[in-house]
């Protein structure tokens, strides 16, 4: 965007979602009930941007009649299509990065995912996938016993101690994250998105990872030693805390709401085409849970009816971005749709390569997809200038 918006002589506005960082509409009392969680909505979200971009062209000198162009990654990704879908009279198009915006209902199967993430493992080291996929029986073994129980508290270096067998499932959960964070963010130079992180990340947690065959305790020793990688790359954590997988704020409060009202992704895990223990995709375990946190129930075909599903053809000037490395990219556009709704797929991209800065570092493939999105949003501002 920082590149773009010098090429394109633009100005790049930053909106704050309503309900994240400072733009709590009730204050202190924002998340207190779901009373006044009932205005965190995607549909809200879009309206604020909405007024928002017209309240700029009336207030901001030259701006007037400026062709506007909606951006953003991952969820951004999503609005930023469902922007120029819902507001067509307010943007001229969009780049949507990495938006799984077809991740609902059963428009793709819940089991891609997660074999994007095994694939990203597999490709980047002999065995390391093989590693991970033991990992979860010998976790199983240990956690059976008080003194498993101790020993993995220790070798995982964890900030609190594991007591029971329910609290090893804590562990699986948050090392299986912390394998699809490194998925989405294997990127071909070093990088902080989510972790402080060497360049292709997975490649350097493989390299840990290539027997096995090994024992349980050495296995899981070798499992520690890549994770740690990726949460002390900087050697200044004391103890691993599996309550967390990201040091930046990400908003999850926010997000989670949002995950029982509208965002219900599908996701499950076979261990044959992944390398996870298996897992269905269980709504009614979802909702009970949305109801105990929020006292919501997840509208499991809301998003469809709201946005369209598949059925978008009659939208225009929307470019889908993927990269082949991103597990995201199992509910994107990956295939045109229609002359302006354009895919573009970057196979050696992670999760939105293509928006963070220029780096000589970046693949081929980036640079082709950059080049691509820039000539299309040229033809959308001619065209915008043309007609007005």
């Amino acid at each position: 965007m920082w590149d773009v918006a010098e090429d394109l002589n633009a100005m790049l506005v930053f909106a704050e979602h309503r309900y994240y960082g400072e733009s709590l509409p009730f204050g202190n009392e924002s998340f207190s009930d779901s009373k006044h969680l009932n205005y965190l909505t995607s549909e809200q979200a879009l309206a604020d941007f909405a007024v928002l971009v017209e309240y700029l062209k009336t207030t901001i000198a030259g701006a007037k009649h400026s062709p506007v162009i909606a951006i953003g990654g991952s969820y951004g990704g999503m609005l930023a299509a469902w922007f120029r879908m819902k507001y067509p009279h307010v943007v001229v198009g969009a780049l949507a990065a990495s938006a799984p915006i077809w991740q609902f209902g059963d428009l793709v199967p819940c089991g891609t995912f997660f074999s994007i993430v095994t694939n990203d493992f597999k490709k980047s080291g002999k065995g390391c996938s093989e590693s991970i996929r033991n990992s979860w029986n010998a976790i199983n073994h240990l956690s059976s016993t008080d003194a498993g129980l101790q020993w993995l508290s220790n070798t995982f270096h964890l900030c609190s101690p594991l007591k029971t067998p329910q609290d090893a499932s804590v562990l699986k959960n948050w090392l299986s994250e912390t394998w699809v964070n490194l998925a989405m963010v294997n990127y071909p130079y070093k990088a902080d998105f989510l972790q402080p992180l060497p360049a292709w990340p997975i490649q350097e947690v493989c390299k840990f990872l290539k027997d096995p065959s090994l024992s349980d305790k050495l296995l899981l020793q070798n499992v520690f030693q890549a994770v740690n990688l990726y949460y002390n790359y900087t050697g200044e954590a004391s103890c691993l805390d599996v309550s967390q997988t990201a040091t930046k704020s990400l908003g999850e409060m926010g997000w989670y709401y949002q995950a029982c009202t509208e965002m219900v992704m599908p996701l499950c895990t076979d261990g044959v085409h992944d390398m996870f223990e298996p897992q269905k995709w269980d709504f009614d375990a979802l909702s009970e849970e949305c109801y105990r946190m929020w006292g919501v129930r997840p509208r499991l075909s809301w998003i469809l009816s709201m946005y369209g599903g598949k059925n978008i053809s009659s939208h225009s000037n929307i470019i889908f971005s993927n990269g082949g490395l991103d597990p995201w990219s199992a509910g994107g556009v990956t295939q045109n749709i229609t002359d302006s709704l354009v895919a573009v797929v970057i196979p050696d991209g992670a999760h939105h390569l293509d928006l963070r800065s220029r780096s000589p570092l970046d693949p081929k493939s980036v640079q082709q997809a950059r080049a691509m999105e820039i000539c299309l949003m040229k033809e959308w501002i001619e065209k915008a200038r043309h007609s007005h």
